[in-house]
């Protein structure tokens, strides 16, 4: 049994304070519900992206890597909410769909984090 349903936005137990799942156990669920393909879209870390990518195909299931990346309409220090601040912080999931792309969200993430 296959489904038409595929994940594109999923936190794992590398989303801190927002995921739980362990990515075996994942894996089991997407398998046993005949899911094909699942995005893993971590908030604003690409840590879990290489044990997804290998224990997805192990599963047989299609890997797709990206990020939930913050958004600031102005600065990541303007906390003035006249301006933005706190009320104008947006969330934009991100999806890598080649080589090229995943390449272009490990520079991201990482500016994000320097």
């Amino acid at each position: 049994m296959t489904s038409s349903f595929a994940h594109l936005h999923l936190h794992t137990q590398y989303s801190i304070l927002d995921g739980a799942i362990p990515i075996a156990p994942l894996m089991a669920h997407l398998r046993k519900n005949g899911m094909e393909a699942a995005a893993i879209t971590d908030h604003g870390n690409l840590f879990g992206a290489v044990e997804f990518s290998e224990a997805a195909r192990s599963a047989g299931v299609k890997p797709i890597i990206g990020c939930e990346v913050y958004v600031a309409q102005t600065s990541r220090f303007d906390r003035d909410p006249e301006t933005g601040g706190f009320n104008g912080i947006n969330h934009l999931i991100l999806l890598a769909t080649d080589d090229v792309g995943y390449r272009n969200l490990v520079q991201l993430v990482s500016k994000g984090y320097l």
